[in-house]
């Protein structure tokens, strides 16, 4: 059930992602069609699309680790048994909580420090602004909660404790023929 509300979830910021980008385009070229023919401009439009840029980022990163879609060496980790496999898995989640911990723990400083403190042109809490590491440094421990989990219920597969995915993009068969 965690696991569906999950996928949800990812689908749901995927989506998100893609209407603020959509948006950040619209912004950012109808920003720059004003500044060259009407020599005039949107002052929302840069700060909006930083703004955007931001919590893209840390929404991606969430799916990127909801897809285990992020960089990763497999090379040692392949050739070790089941046992050194899931050792590695639980060392590796276990790093990723703590570093999803100090990412929160940031965040939260920020928001904190900035709740009061408003942007100069859309004169909203900058607290929103530091508010994408929050989110996302909850969204991943729950990822990285569930999957330690799976693991010490014995619901992960051999190939699941891997946790690199082969690339589209990458070359398949010999590469000198």
């Amino acid at each position: 059930m965690l696991q569906k509300l999950i996928d949800q979830l990812s689908k749901l910021l995927s989506l998100l992602m893609v209407a603020a980008l959509a948006l950040m385009v619209v912004l950012v070229f109808t920003n720059v069609v004003l500044r060259y023919a009407f020599n005039s401009g949107l002052t929302l439009s840069e700060e909006l699309s930083r703004w955007l840029f931001v919590w893209m980022t840390f929404l991606g990163a969430f799916v990127g680790l909801h897809d285990k879609g992020h960089l990763g060496t497999d090379t040692l980790i392949a050739k070790l048994p089941v046992a050194g496999k899931k050792v590695c898995f639980l060392l590796a989640h276990v790093l990723m909580l703590f570093c999803a911990w100090l990412i929160f723990r940031g965040s939260w400083d920020q928001v904190v420090i900035n709740y009061e403190t408003t942007s100069p042109v859309m004169e909203v809490s900058m607290a929103w602004f530091y508010a994408s590491g929050v989110v996302f440094s909850v969204l991943a421990g729950l990822i990285l909660s569930h999957d330690l989990f799976k693991l010490l219920a014995g619901r992960l597969s051999e190939g699941e404790l891997i946790g690199v995915r082969e690339s589209d993009d990458m070359p398949h068969g010999d590469p000198h023929p």
